[in-house]
């Protein structure tokens, strides 16, 4: 019988890997963590008891929620810097200016920027995602945190609805960060969830949308297109990027930003 410290370790490693790959399947689980779909169903469930992870479409996928876990856990956290999430976090925020205006959607990635705001003073920030205001407010150096409001969403653990969507569009903002479930070199970001109105809203009230995920969502196909790339401004991802896709988002207007682990780019 596997010790619980066995146990634990492998939802620990679990949590990082769909946090940072997004909706992942029991089969794929099962073949990286090499154990049976059975016990990989019963670490799902123990960890979307939890709020960790969201069980979804013969898988999981992220919960914003998790993010506090996601931040502070070290294994997590360790996990989650081998893809180079933490890079891309810290390469994000150097877009940052002083006294700027954001807006930060929901979701694993996005929320990777956030130990990095705590030294960039004088910044309002809107989120729909209650994790990321929640961390925000507890920040040493606390910036004006505005809420979009709207119709809680389990799914993505984030406000979501016309009244968030109408909040908004009655702001402007410098700069929007935004994730990514899919990307389609061809298209732009895709999405497993058909709630895309709040993120098109933030991208259309910022002067400058900065989409940050991770070279390995590349490979994931989702039927609903997000934001298109004439509505991108960059793409802020990993160093495992293919060349020939890289080049292919670039000629369509789009700048692309390698972020190493370390976050240099």
């Amino acid at each position: 019988m596997k010790s619980s410290r066995t146990v634990e370790l492998r939802r620990n490693k679990i949590v990082a890997w769909v946090n940072a790959h997004g909706h992942t399947q029991v089969e794929a689980l099962s073949a990286q963590f090499g154990t049976s779909e059975v016990t990989i169903r019963k670490d799902l469930a123990a960890l979307a008891a939890e709020g960790l992870l969201i069980r979804q479409f013969g898988g999981a996928v992220p919960a914003s929620g998790s993010l506090t876990a996601l931040l502070t856990h070290p294994q997590i956290n360790a996990s989650t810097d081998d893809v180079g999430l933490n890079g891309i976090g810290k390469t994000a925020s150097t877009l940052i200016r002083p006294g700027d205006k954001l807006v930060i959607d929901c979701g694993a990635t996005t929320s990777t920027i956030l130990p990095f705001l705590s030294d960039i003073d004088g910044l309002v920030v809107m989120t729909n995602a209650l994790a990321t205001a929640n961390y925000l407010t507890q920040s040493e150096k606390e910036p004006t945190v505005l809420m979009t409001g709207g119709t809680w969403d389990a799914q993505s653990q984030s406000f979501q609805g016309a009244m968030a969507e109408q909040l908004v569009s009655a702001y402007s903002f410098d700069i929007a960060f935004i994730g990514a479930a899919g990307i389609d070199v061809n298209r732009g970001t895709t999405t497993f969830n058909e709630l895309t109105g709040v993120t098109r809203a933030m991208a259309a009230a910022a002067s400058k949308v900065v989409v940050m995920a991770s070279s390995n969502k590349l490979v994931h196909k989702m039927p609903n297109l997000e934001l298109g790339w004439s509505d991108i401004s960059v793409l802020i991802t990993d160093k495992n990027m293919r060349d020939e896709d890289r080049q292919n988002i670039e000629n369509q207007g789009v700048k692309v930003i390698i972020a190493l682990p370390n976050g240099e780019e």
